[in-house]
């Protein structure tokens, strides 16, 4: 069984979503991270406005139009804390 990092994406307001994923992305002001399992702990400030994106096991990805707010690894998993989260509506644009 291929390991995995527990997720949670919280607003100010609520738990947006928890779970296990293969993969958060997410943009900082430092630049877009990717964090797999075992991912060295980390503080971030996330980009604004931004997006992340949860890969989940079996293929299917949960997005989320974030404002605001930190990303936080530990060996625990990681934690998204944004002050305003919404589901996604467009994919990310991407830089050519």
């Amino acid at each position: 069984m291929a390991r995995q990092v527990h997720v949670e994406v919280v607003s100010v307001e609520e738990m947006v979503w928890s779970g296990e994923a293969d993969m958060l992305i997410a943009r900082t002001t430092e630049g877009e991270l990717g964090v797999l399992p075992g991912h060295a702990p980390q503080l971030g400030q996330l980009a604004e406005p931004s997006q992340v994106r949860i890969k989940l096991p079996g293929g299917g990805e949960q997005r989320y139009d974030v404002s605001g707010g930190f990303l936080s690894v530990t060996e625990n998993g990681v934690t998204v804390l944004a002050e305003d989260c919404a589901p996604a509506t467009t994919a990310p644009a991407t830089a050519h």
